[in-house]
This record gives C-alpha cells, sequence and structure tokens, in this order.
C-alpha cells in the first residue's frame, strides 16, 4: 500500500472520529425539550414567587392643617376659623402616620390622626365665682380600609377600596375657681363607612404622584365624610421615600343634643414612608 493510499485511509478516518465525536457533544432534541421545560418551570415559579410577595410600608407625616366650619349644641352653633399657625401655637401633643400591608393585589391599609389642643384666658365677669377657664380639645379619627389592585403595570397602578373612618372628639373646660369643684365635659363618638380609591402615577424611576380619596355617611352616621389628597413621592434610597402633598377632610355630623359638627380641615402634608418589604 502506498504512502497516498494510507494517508488517504488516516484522513477518512479521522473526519469520521470528529463526526462521532460532535454528534455525541450535541444534545439531543429529549434534551432539548427537557431543558426548555425546566427553564420555563424555574420562570414560572421564580414568578409566582415574586407575585406571592408581601408589602409593607409605614409613614409617619405631619398635617399642617387648619380648620373652618361650623360646630354647635343644645341649639347654638358657632361659625370657626382657625390657620394652621393657630392650631400650632395651641398645640400639646399629637400622632400621625400611615401603614400598609399588601400580599399579591390585596390591601389592607390604616391612617391615624390624633390631636389636642388648648388654650386658657380670663373672664371678665366680676359676678362669677372663677377668674379664668381652660379648655381642652381632643380629636381621634382613624381610617381602615381593604382594598384590590385593580390596575398593576409598570406605568399606572389604581386600587379599590371600602372601610371605616372612626370619628372622636372631646373637649373638657375647667373653671378656675371652679364653682362647687365642677368642671364641663362633653365628647362624641362615631363611624362612618366609606368608598374610595387610590391611584399612583410614576413619573421617573425616582418620582412618583399619588392621588387618593373616599367618600361616605350618607346620613346613616354623618351625612357627608370625605377626603382627598395629593402626594408626591421621592425616593431617596430603595427603603426610603420622602413625600409632600395636599390633604382636604371635610365631616357634617350632627349628634345628640343638637351637637353639631361641619368642619373642613385641610393643609399641606410632610413625611416619609419606610418600605420593610
Amino acid at each position: 500500500m502506498n504512502s497516498f493510499v494510507r494517508r488517504s485511509i488516516v484522513s477518512v478516518t479521522l473526519s469520521l472520529l470528529s463526526c462521532q465525536l460532535l454528534k455525541a457533544q450535541e444534545p439531543s432534541v429529549a434534551d432539548k425539550n427537557t431543558q426548555s421545560a425546566s427553564s420555563a418551570s424555574g420562570q414560572t415559579s421564580s414568578s409566582a414567587s415574586a407575585g406571592s410577595d408581601w408589602h409593607f410600608n409605614l409613614s409617619p407625616y405631619l398635617w399642617f392643617a387648619g380648620a373652618h366650619g361650623t360646630v354647635g349644641a343644645l341649639g347654638r352653633d358657632v361659625s370657626i376659623h382657625a390657620s394652621p399657625g393657630d392650631l400650632l401655637s395651641h398645640f400639646d401633643i399629637g400622632l400621625m402616620g400611615a401603614a400598609e400591608f399588601r400580599r399579591n393585589r390585596f390591601l389592607l391599609n390604616g391612617d391615624l390622626l390624633w390631636i389636642r389642643i388648648s388654650d386658657s384666658r380670663a373672664l371678665p365677669f366680676p359676678a362669677l365665682s372663677a377668674v379664668s377657664a381652660d379648655v381642652r380639645v381632643g380629636q381621634l379619627v382613624w381610617t381602615s380600609k381593604f382594598g384590590y389592585r385593580v390596575i398593576d403595570s409598570k406605568k399606572v397602578k389604581a386600587d379599590a377600596n371600602v372601610g371605616v373612618r372612626f370619628w372622636d372628639l372631646g373637649q373638657k373646660l375647667n373653671l378656675n375657681p371652679s364653682l362647687l369643684g365642677r368642671n364641663l365635659t362633653a365628647s362624641q363618638t362615631w363611624a362612618d363607612i366609606v368608598i374610595g380609591g387610590r391611584v399612583q402615577l410614576p413619573v421617573g424611576e425616582k418620582v412618583v404622584v399619588d392621588l387618593l380619596g373616599d367618600v361616605g355617611g350618607w346620613n346613616a352616621t354623618a351625612k357627608l365624610d370625605y377626603q382627598f389628597a395629593a402626594v408626591l413621592g421621592y425616593k431617596l434610597h430603595p427603603k426610603w421615600t420622602l413625600a409632600a402633598g395636599y390633604r382636604y377632610l371635610f365631616v357634617n355630623y350632627h349628634g345628640g343634643n343638637a351637637f353639631i359638627y361641619s368642619v373642613v380641615t385641610s393643609g399641606a402634608l410632610i413625611g416619609v414612608t419606610y418600605t420593610i418589604k
């Protein structure tokens, strides 16, 4: 066998071996299908896991509100008008904040407003045994809602919700010195069913606009009870968001002893939101 024939046989043999090696390394159709199914399963599992995550936000805030309207009892009423500065000058203590828990598209949130203000004035009536009067006024407003995220996309998120707004108003009048040791104390408590919603509009990567509102009362308890707010949020950190905006709250309630509380509370607010998860 001459050298030319030997070289030809070696070349053919090497070619055949190369083909066999390539076929051995190439995955079969079944293997490809298995890998594709595994990949799809992994993506589905990851998506389902992401969708079932829970999220919790805590948002303390300050509401620089003024108030105006009509209050009264026992057949007598009076108009009131207090600027944010007036209320701050008589402010004693308060607590304001909101929280929200969300899992998938279901939400549970709450909002608390509790303040106490006081004032003291001399009484220019020499016939009275009291020479001065101290008054303390407290207000507690708690709103709790259950909601569902109707729209959940990158460009817009929209929630529908229903809940209860609880009101507690109290006042205490102390006369100095008090005739026969008696002081005046009064309070009113009620709760309104409210229905509302919220829309979130992202503006860029770090800015989001929140528009929210609700309405209730309908003569079941209060004649009318509603609020709306617009808040601009700026993300300082993945877990911290600075928020500023405007809030308007109105209630018209008529209770026992001809009690009237028809008041608008409105003004600017500022706060932060901490995202736990």
